[in-house]
């Protein structure tokens, strides 16, 4: 499950054209909701902040963030990034568009967690930079400015200013095996092709697996054990369903009510995880050890 973050924004470009949509999108109907309203509602699970940035004029609905407006129509992501970078109160803003529905936030958190040394992570999938799905320092903002002024509207001109982490297609994978973070919708035809992929995914199981290490693995002597768990699986599923399939756990591993004292559980080798409420994503691998052994 991905933290709270208390020190990044997270800002959202809503002022593109639609030209291709032909209708805004950020207004799109996306599983009940307006898609801008979707995209945020995600996002305010993980930042205390939020920033959308639209067009002077654009129309959006009642919204929980702080709404910024680009000085000129059409400038291009680059406009928006320095907008919503300009209007953050943090240190780090990760940037995204309004037409980015399948937003991994494990993987989110992942790539603000590596800034520290760099002042832009930026995601390359498929031989292409994701500028609107990385993170930047708020101290970018002046250069932005200067790109603006030079009417230098790509925002890879930036990367070879600044600190850049290049984050390649097989770290992204780790967490985010099919890159669906990076699917957005240009066209009426994938915007009906992601309608019908969210469907999917909200009513088929997911899989993950779970790895048994020390006690763990000498008490149900095996390894490995691969689970199918409900679309909105929780650490409590994993532990539950592992019980069912490995009795011998319960009692002296898996309690009532989770973990018992001394045990923890690591998710993708990222983060140790004790909480039964955490979420649990499609495809992540889940490490059963003791506590101390680094939880």
């Amino acid at each position: 499950m991905a933290s709270v973050l208390d020190h990044a924004t997270a800002v959202i470009l809503v002022g593109g054209k639609s030209s291709r949509m032909g209708r805004p999108k950020a207004l799109l109907p996306f599983d009940g909701e307006p898609l801008i309203t979707h995209v945020l509602r995600h996002l305010s699970t993980m930042f205390t902040e939020t920033v959308v940035v639209a067009a002077p004029d654009q129309e959006l609905p009642k919204i929980p963030a702080l709404v910024v407006r680009d000085d000129v129509a059409y400038q291009g992501p680059v406009s928006g990034i320095y907008h919503g970078l300009n209007a953050s109160t943090k240190e780090v803003c990760f940037v995204t568009s309004c037409d980015a529905p399948f937003l991994n936030l494990t993987l989110i958190s992942n790539l603000i967690s590596q800034i520290s040394n760099f002042d832009v992570v930026v995601p390359f999938w498929e031989d292409r930079y994701q500028p609107l799905h990385a993170v930047y320092r708020t101290s970018c903002t002046p250069l932005l400015k200067d790109q603006l002024d030079r009417n230098e509207l790509r925002p890879i001109f930036l990367y070879d200013k600044v600190r850049t982490r290049k984050v390649h297609e097989d770290e992204i994978r780790r967490l985010d095996p099919d890159g669906l973070s990076f699917l957005n919708m240009n066209s009426p035809e994938e915007y009906h092709a992601a309608l019908q992929l969210w469907e999917s995914r909200m009513t088929d199981p997911i899989a993950v697996s779970v790895e048994l290490f020390g006690v763990a693995r000498m008490v149900a002597k095996r390894r490995d054990v691969a689970l199918s768990l409900p679309r909105d699986a929780t650490l409590s599923h994993v532990l539950n369903a592992l019980a069912e399939r490995l009795p011998e756990l319960r009692g002296k591993i898996i309690g009532a009510n989770g973990l018992t004292a001394g045990y923890t559980c690591n998710i993708n080798g990222l983060h140790f995880e004790r909480s039964p409420s955490a979420k649990i994503n499609s495809g992540d691998r889940i490490f059963l050890l003791s506590a101390d052994a680094g939880g």
